[in-house]
């Protein structure tokens, strides 16, 4: 009977427990799943990132359309004189012409030396002309002429131009000397003449270009000063030159009034000479 109470108490410790157990565990099962969410508002912009590697190189492009013509440049120097050309063809006989009537020939040898008389007193007229009016000097290649007006060296030059030369360039002793005596004989000291130095050389010295763009070579007549002065860069705006009474070049200031020589080329046409019209 004793057993039997104690079996029965332990029966019913045994049903108080299993439960106990099975309400006290924490494992549960997953449930069922929810509804997608609402999207949520937009984050704030983040950080620049670092530059990543250059790309490809792309395609080349196509060409583009032809620029318009650029503005003319300036007139470039007067180049060198070409070579003579070779004899033409000879050109066919012409048709025979029509027979003469017989001239007088007394009387259009009248004519003739009538004429030879007046163009003599015409060359006489012209040698007046130029040596007392105008005071023109001359060699075979040139004429001269001694401008009083006082002019920096820019309007002396363009003077010049007008005129229809170029400021004096005395690139041999004759023509220097010539030149001289002319300003001598004027009464004056000194001239501006068509000669100026330039650009500078890798060795800082300055390059002298005649008033007809060609470079100063050979003949040369620096007074003792000038020729210390040559082989260097002159100072500041004494880039130019000026001819002395007594044929001696010196440097000037470009800005300095003074009387000025210009010249003007004779021209050769036909085996006949004639300078081109010095303006008085």
């Amino acid at each position: 009977m004793m057993v039997l109470l104690l079996l029965f108490v332990f029966a019913a410790v045994l049903d108080c427990v299993a439960p106990s157990t099975e309400v006290c565990n924490n494992n549960f099962l997953p449930g069922a799943k929810g509804d997608q969410g609402q999207i949520g508002e937009e984050g704030d912009q983040g950080k620049l990132g670092k530059n990543g590697p250059p790309g490809l190189s792309g395609v080349s492009g196509e060409t583009g359309l032809k620029g318009e013509v650029g503005h003319t440049g300036k007139m470039g120097p007067i180049g060198d004189k070409g070579c003579k050309g070779d004899t033409g063809l000879e050109g066919p006989t012409g048709l025979k012409g029509k027979t003469g009537t017989t001239c007088d020939c007394g009387r259009y040898r009248k004519v003739v030396g009538q004429l030879d008389i007046n163009v003599g007193k015409l060359r006489n007229a012209v040698k007046f002309l130029k040596k007392v009016i105008l005071g023109l000097k001359e060699t075979e290649e040139s004429y001269y002429l001694l401008v009083k007006e006082s002019k920096r060296f820019t309007e002396a030059a363009m003077n010049c131009k007008w005129r229809g030369g170029t400021l004096a360039m005395p690139k041999t002793s004759n023509t220097n000397q010539l030149m001289a005596d002319y300003v001598t004989q004027a009464g004056l000291t000194r001239v501006y003449i068509g000669l100026q130095a330039q650009s500078k050389d890798t060795n800082g010295t300055s390059n002298y270009v005649y008033a007809d763009s060609s470079p100063l070579q050979g003949f040369a007549a620096w007074s003792q000063e000038g020729e210390l002065n040559s082989g260097v860069s002159p100072t500041t705006n004494s880039s130019c030159v000026e001819l002395l009474s007594t044929g001696a070049w010196s440097h000037v200031v470009c800005e300095a009034t003074m009387f000025f020589i210009c010249e003007f080329p004779k021209s050769r046409r036909g085996g006949r000479r004639g300078g081109r019209g010095a303006r008085s």
